[in-house]
């Protein structure tokens, strides 16, 4: 049985949800099995619930999801530097697999999107490896092989993808992005079929 990576991401705007869909991309294409699911949205109105399942789109991600996977990919769109609150609040709900350590070994690996060019994609991507660092899980950054890196005039860290919408979400994925996110879901699927043999 080849290994299952799950790529669990919370996307406003839908750019972070392409993100996804690359990094599953290069998931597939190294022989893994991507899962893709994302997160409700949190609610300002506590008398406000969401439906078990969404009206569109991937599934939300349960702890089962976690527990199965080999491997983790996470992405938010960027919010003050750091993560959405929708992605924290359901990372806050897994203490107890922390308490058994059953993430830990596993590969885990951050992406971001945000409007601003210079609006903290790199701090919400260190921001959302701390909870992972706690489960014990192990950080797969992107290496400077990774030639786009050196050529990026959007989105892309080594610390993982990024992507760069615009203020009123106008840019496309760049051609540097893509090979970055296709090359982060690899990296992560390698890592996975490795530990899992």
């Amino acid at each position: 049985m080849s290994a299952q990576v799950l790529i669990l991401y919370y996307s406003h705007g839908g750019k972070t949800r392409q993100l996804a869909q690359l990094i599953a991309r290069g998931v597939n294409q190294l022989g893994a099995q991507a899962v893709l699911r994302t997160v409700p949205t949190v609610s300002d109105n506590i008398e406000k619930s969401q439906s078990a399942i969404p009206e569109q789109g991937d599934l939300y991600a349960s702890q089962q999801d976690l527990l199965t996977c080999d491997g983790l990919i996470v992405g938010s769109p960027t919010r003050f530097g750091n993560m959405a609150a929708a992605l924290k609040y359901f990372i806050d709900g897994t203490s107890e697999l922390w308490m058994q350590g059953k993430l830990a070994g596993k590969p885990v690996s951050c992406f971001t999107s945000t409007a601003s060019l210079h609006g903290g994609q790199e701090s919400t991507l260190l921001s959302m490896m701390i909870p992972f660092l706690h489960h014990g899980m192990l950080i797969c950054g992107l290496p400077y092989r990774e030639t786009a890196l050196l050529h990026t005039t959007t989105g892309g860290t080594p610390y993982g993808v990024t992507h760069w919408s615009g203020n009123d979400n106008q840019h496309a994925i760049s051609e540097h992005e893509k090979q970055l996110a296709i090359a982060q879901g690899k990296r992560v699927a390698e890592f996975a079929i490795k530990l899992k043999d």
